[in-house]
């Protein structure tokens, strides 16, 4: 049985001191233009401190036009760097791996906070979203590559490419969102064309040892199990991937797909060939137990979200006690602030239902 508490070798970069990874949790607290906000260093700086082997941060938007949501990490400009350089000292310097996760909201950019229509692979009504050029797809390729390199500048360990929730490489590896007929559009090899790219690009243009992990999630926004289980054993087969992250909403749940009922979800994963790539996976691991169960169930890492906003210290929490569960919901606000969420942030998990206690 492999503990929760034993070190993680990757084949680049520094090894995990543990097996718990700081999920990318979107949390509003930067400045407009995308540079770091002090809450946002302590936040993140606090996760590190309490003991996660990687500390990732939000999803940090590759090019302006790609920003999701307000208050979000920038990394499309080096006025970002001062910001981005503190931060990755700061988490170097408390033993964790260091990693910016890239982003580009495409269709789900709101217009009103990107001052344009949304682009998108393909015309997209439900977002209102417009085809990008083949030179705009180009130039969102070289915006991700820009930005590892921007990440590699400031002193992180490594990058990880969001390849999940419906953001734009999702929307191209969907064949629901993803309707082009050019090179990036129509077969599967065509659709997962931007990401495998994306990854030669970065392995090509930053340092040998600077680590890359891809985030996908194999359900919702137009996504097939089957083909997303194919992605991901050639992605960890390649050799070109220090890990793989899984978003899979409850790793233990079994899959919509009816078909597909015979395992869990997590099971669809965690019997391929991983070559020197390191599986792990985010989804209602919110007690100790569970996370040992998930590293039992053939996890190498577990990736810690709605735990990490409760206890800064989680994965010391559960190495002190095997059993540990969070504090029980609703949450007293006065909790969270003391476990570094700032204004902006609380303000944000207010609108998670039952999540912090109403005030009269």
């Amino acid at each position: 049985m492999t503990s929760l508490h034993s070190p993680l070798s990757f084949a680049r970069g520094p090894a995990m001191k543990n097996r718990f990874m700081l999920a990318p949790l979107t949390n509003l607290q930067s400045h407009a233009d995308g540079t770091l906000s002090n809450d946002e260093f302590r936040w993140l700086t606090m996760r590190a401190e309490g003991g996660f082997g990687l500390t990732m941060t939000c999803a940090a938007h590759v090019q302006a036009v790609g920003q999701g949501f307000p208050g979000q990490l920038g990394i499309f400009d080096d006025k970002h760097l001062t910001g981005l350089t503190r931060l990755a000292e700061a988490i170097n310097r408390a033993g964790s791996h260091s990693v910016v996760q890239l982003h580009h909201a495409g269709m789900r950019s709101p217009k009103e906070l990107i001052g344009q229509t949304p682009l998108c692979p393909s015309d997209n009504e439900e977002f209102g979203a417009r085809a990008m050029t083949l030179d705009e797809v180009k130039g969102a390729f070289n915006a991700f590559v820009a930005a590892a390199k921007r990440a590699e500048k400031a002193g992180f360990h490594g990058v990880e490419l969001h390849g999940a929730h419906g953001y734009l490489i999702g929307q191209f590896l969907s064949g629901e969102v993803n309707q082009r007929t050019d090179e990036y559009g129509g077969s599967y090899e065509n659709r997962v064309r931007l990401l495998k790219d994306l990854i030669d690009a970065i392995r090509t243009e930053c340092r040998k040892d600077f680590s890359l992990g891809v985030r996908l999630s194999p359900e919702r926004f137009g996504m097939d199990l089957m083909e997303t289980r194919r992605l991901a054993g050639e992605l960890m087969a390649s050799a070109k991937l220090d890990y793989l992250d899984m978003s899979l909403w409850d790793v233990f749940k079994q899959p919509t797909e009816e078909a597909h009922q015979s395992r869990s979800l997590l099971g669809w994963f965690t019997d391929l060939q991983r070559g020197d790539c390191r599986l792990g996976a985010a989804g209602k691991l919110t007690t100790g137990a569970a996370c040992q169960r998930a590293l039992d169930e053939g996890l190498d890492f577990v990736v810690i979200g709605r735990g990490a906003i409760l206890h800064h210290d989680f994965p010391q929490q559960v190495e002190a006690d095997p059993d540990f569960t969070p504090i029980a919901l609703p949450v007293p606000e006065a909790h969270l602030i003391r476990e570094g969420l700032g204004d902006a942030f609380l303000t944000y998990m207010k609108t998670w239902k039952g999540f912090v206690e109403e005030t009269a």
